[in-house]
C-alpha cells in the first residue's frame, strides 16, 4: 500500500557551475559548463519520493515568474500534488551552486518565496508522514510540530538549532555527519539517521546506535541531490513497515543511484525495486529492532 506522504519545504530554482575543481577563496575557476534544473530540498525530497512510489503532496511557496513556473511544472512530471503550492509576491527561490569533478559541491541559496511558505490552509491527517528541512524558517517547524497528527520527520539542513519541543516531537531526525556534529542536541534525540558518505548510515535511538547499513561503492558525478533521495527513500521504507536495517540499506541503494545523476531531481525506480536488489552485505546484522 502506497504512503501518503506531505512535503512541506523549499522549491528552488538551481544554477550549477560544474568545474574541475572548487575555487578557493577569492579565486576564479574558468572552464565551468552551466546548467540549469530544478531543486530546492523541499521539491528534491517530493520528487524523489513521488517517483519512488508514495502518494505525494508538496506544500511550498514560488513566485509568479519564468523559474516559478518550470519549477511547478518539474514537480508536475515527477508526479508531485501541487494544491498546496503558493504563488507569493517574492521571487522563486534560487540556489548558485558549484560541483568539481569529484561530485563534491559548494551551495549558496537565496530563499526568495521559500520565507512565505505556510501551512494555514493545511490539514494533516493522523494517517499521512509530513517531511521537512531546514530551508524554510524555524518558525513553521515549530507550527508543523503541533500541526502535524502523524509520523513527523525533519532533515536538519542546513544544521541550524532546533527548539527543545520540536526535537521532541520529530519521530525521525536526518541529518549527515557534520550537521550531527554541529547538532549536540540531536545526540541524545528519540531517533536520529546519519549518513556518512561512502561509510554507510546508521540510525540512533537516545545515542545508541541501533541500526547500520553498508554504502555502496559509487565514484559520485553530483552529490547534490543524494541526501534528498536517502531522506525521501528512508522516511518512505519506515513508514511501509520496513525494518530500520532494511531501511536504511534500501535508502543507501537510492542515494547512490542519485549521485550517478548530475540533477538534483533524478529518476528513479519504484522503491520495490531497490528492494528487491539489496543483498545481506549492504546491511550488518547487529540492529536492534523496534517500532519506529
Amino acid at each position: 500500500m502506497a504512503v501518503d506522504l506531505t512535503v512541506v519545504g523549499s522549491i528552488n530554482a538551481d544554477i550549477t557551475a560544474i568545474t574541475d575543481r572548487l575555487p578557493a577563496v577569492g579565486e576564479t575557476v574558468g572552464g565551468g559548463r552551466l546548467v540549469h534544473s530544478p531543486g530546492g530540498k523541499g521539491a528534491n525530497q517530493a520528487a524523489a519520493a513521488a517517483r519512488l512510489g508514495a502518494r505525494t503532496r508538496m506544500v511550498g511557496a514560488l513566485g509568479a515568474d519564468a523559474p516559478g513556473t518550470a519549477m511547478k511544472q518539474a514537480l508536475h512530471r515527477a508526479g508531485v500534488g501541487l494544491d498546496g503550492v503558493a504563488l507569493v509576491d517574492s521571487g522563486t527561490g534560487t540556489a548558485l551552486i558549484m560541483v568539481d569533478a569529484a561530485g563534491d559541491n559548494q551551495i549558496s541559496v537565496c530563499e526568495g518565496a521559500n520565507a512565505q511558505v505556510s501551512i494555514a490552509d493545511c490539514a494533516f491527517s493522523a494517517q499521512e508522514t509530513v517531511l521537512t528541512q531546514l530551508e524554510v524558517s524555524i518558525d513553521l517547524i515549530t507550527e508543523l510540530s503541533y500541526a502535524v497528527q502523524g509520523r513527523f520527520v525533519i532533515n536538519a539542513a542546513p544544521a541550524l538549532p532546533l527548539p527543545v519541543a520540536v526535537v521532541e516531537r520529530a519521530d525521525l531526525i536526518i541529518v549527515n555527519e557534520a550537521e550531527y556534529d554541529l547538532l549536540p542536541q540531536l545526540h541524545e534525540a528519540k531517533l536520529v539517521a546519519i549518513t556518512y558518505g561512502p561509510n554507510g548510515s546508521a540510525l540512533y535511538e537516545h545515542g545508541r546506535q541501533v541500526a547500520f547499513a553498508n554504502a555502496l561503492p559509487r565514484q559520485p558525478v553530483s552529490t547534490v541531490g543524494a541526501g534528498d533521495a536517502f531522506c525521501a527513500a528512508l522516511t518512505i521504507a519506515l513508514a511501509s513497515g520496513h525494518s530500520r536495517q532494511r531501511s536504511l540499506a534500501v535508502a543507501n541503494a537510492v542515494g547512490a543511484e542519485a549521485v550517478m545523476d548530475p540533477a538534483a531531481q533524478p529518476d528513479f525506480h519504484p522503491l520495490e525495486h531497490y528492494l528487491r536488489a539489496i543483498t545481506p552485505t549492504e546491511t550488518s546484522t547487529t540492529s536492534t529492532e523496534t517500532e519506529t
